[in-house]
């Protein structure tokens, strides 16, 4: 035996056929496979009071020692893994190399089918036919869904993990566990020259009928399936890196436990003075991860926020910045040479008319769209970034309590300081634009819709429709 892995597991889920793939595996010599070895309830098996040493308790408390123990016994050892079993243990065997994986899989349907019937009837494994009870269960499409979503998730986390670890799987159907040659084929991944001749004949398939024979309202299913977006081809693409929580641009009240998370390119000096003159006055900043921690211990009842905006009013200010920063100079020239943004040169910008205004930020627009999909190499900077982007990079350390919105930013803030216990506060602020062309002087359906594929995350996420003035 060819030693290029220490152990192995099956990740399957309940119904893949790792039942019949576990006796079949056990039938070599020097193979064991010990059940659901990280299952909630049990320790490897319900009838087990114990695995390698250990008891339930003893696991609970330490279940990295259980997997070292299996890993180390004398021959080659493995396990069952599914998606609620035991969470931490899950990275260390993901992105050990010297773990073995075996991806079993079954058609979504069929498993949860057979996973109704199971649960109803008590009969988990058949080792003959005549013990079989029939039983026909209704399908909920609610619950299917919700079921194919923890088993989607966690085979993305499996491949994931995966592909950052430069590691492989060897992936299995449950029609795969039934070929002996497949579990021959799998023998040889593993490193063992012996073969089998037939899969284990201790267990009979217990729901071999036609699917519309085993549900009670099969075509109710049908068109359930139907609507089902099985490639989730309705999601909006996002191509943008992550993004870290930016914690020393984090403003706080020194007279109030309100956290203020900034998303660029806001002018928020009114919001700056506002928090300076909540309770005694003041603001706390130039905040680390570790200092933000301590004010956050000492501001028992503390509320964090941040202001989301239009997406076109955020673009439309994002553009100010960059034609009035100097640091934005080498993308100014980009903008011009590469993206046929109609900009004059830099000391001519002042002069821009409205109509040459809006159509430059017509142009800029159409770069931040190809941008943020990745299709330039230029960066994708925090200044444009999404604001859907930028709240997921801040949640990393701590997500705002509240996201204000902008139009109505007075109640929000009213709302927010109730919560936190402040009373009396000032006057809510007004935003500032950047802009020197207000958007309302140029605002048409071409601006809008370039905005919208720009932004789509943002516009679906937070509900924006059609950009109109504040009052």
């Amino acid at each position: 035996m060819t030693k290029a892995f220490d152990y192995f597991v099956i990740l399957a889920e309940m119904r893949t056929g790792s039942n019949l793939l576990e006796a079949t595996l056990t039938q070599v010599d020097g193979l064991h496979c010990h059940g659901e070895a990280f299952n909630p309830d049990y320790v490897g098996s319900p009838k087990l009071n114990a695995l390698f040493g250990m008891s339930m308790a003893d696991r609970l408390k330490d279940p990295l020692a259980l997997l070292h123990r299996i890993r180390s016994a004398d021959g080659f050892n493995g396990f069952r893994f599914f998606f609620d079993h035991e969470p931490r243990v899950v990275d260390a065997i993901l992105n050990d190399p010297r773990c073995a994986k075996i991806v079993l899989t079954r058609n979504p349907v069929d498993c949860y089918i057979s996973l109704k019937i199971a649960y109803n009837t008590k009969r988990w494994q058949l080792t003959d036919v005549k013990d079989k009870i029939a039983w026909k269960p209704p399908f909920k499409p609610a619950e299917f869904e919700a079921f194919l979503q923890d088993r989607q998730e966690f085979q993305i986390r499996i491949q994931n993990a995966l592909q950052i670890t430069g590691q492989t799987a060897f992936y299995m159907d449950y029609e795969d566990s039934l070929r002996p040659e497949v579990i021959n084929g799998l023998l040889k991944h593993l490193g063992f020259e012996a073969m089998i001749d037939s899969v284990a004949d201790t267990l009979v398939r217990q729901n071999p009928e036609e699917m519309a024979d085993k549900v009670r309202n099969f075509p109710e299913m049908e068109a359930a399936l139907q609507r089902i977006d099985w490639s989730n081809l309705a999601r909006t693409p996002n191509f943008e890196p992550r993004r870290g929580p930016g914690v020393p641009r984090f403003i706080a009240a020194a007279g109030a436990p309100l956290l203020y998370m900034p998303i660029q390119p806001l002018g928020d000096g009114p919001i700056r003075d506002w928090l300076s003159r909540l309770g005694k006055g003041g603001l706390a900043e130039d905040f680390t991860q570790k200092t933000l921690r301590a004010w956050m211990r000492k501001a028992p009842g503390h509320r964090s926020f941040t202001v989301i905006r239009h997406p076109l009013t955020r673009a439309h200010d994002i553009f100010a910045a960059v034609l009035d920063r100097d640091g934005q100079a080498d993308l100014r020239r980009a903008l011009r040479a590469q993206y046929d943004v109609a900009l004059p040169p830099d000391e001519e910008l002042a002069g821009m008319s409205a109509s040459d205004y809006r159509a430059a930020l017509l142009g800029f627009l159409r770069f931040l769209k190809v941008n943020l999909n990745g299709q330039t190499p230029h960066r994708q900077d925090m200044l444009w970034a999404s604001q859907w982007t930028i709240i997921q990079g801040f949640a990393q350390f701590a997500p705002p309590d509240l996201l204000c919105r902008e139009d109505r930013l007075e109640q929000d803030l009213a709302f927010l300081c109730r919560g936190a216990g402040v009373k009396s506060p000032p006057q809510a602020p007004r935003t500032e634009p950047l802009a020197p062309v207000p958007l309302a002087a140029i605002h048409d359906d071409e601006l809008e819709d370039a905005a919208r594929d720009a932004y789509p995350r943002d516009y679906v996420t937070f509900g924006f429709s059609r950009w109109k003035p504040l009052d």
